[in-house]
């Protein structure tokens, strides 16, 4: 991950975090249905790593949400 674009990682990942919430799972019951490691999900919602298309795809997918509102970041 570029410095340059931490920011938008770090919103990226509140965004994650808050439908993850919303919609009523764990970082370790979002990893299960995502076929990731929990400390994956962790590391993507504090921007200490980066994430694929294919996990952002499935993310939007299970939380029944367009892709485009991941990045809505206000």
């Amino acid at each position: 991950m570029k410095l340059c674009h931490k920011q938008k990682y770090r919103l990226l990942g509140l965004n994650i975090a808050y439908y993850r919430k919303l919609n009523g799972y764990t970082q370790e019951s979002l990893a299960e249905k995502l076929d990731i490691d929990r400390t994956t999900v962790s590391k993507i919602e504090l921007a200490n790593a980066g994430v694929s298309l294919d996990v952002i795809f499935d993310i939007a997918d299970l939380f029944e949400i367009p892709v485009e509102k991941l990045f809505v970041f206000r």
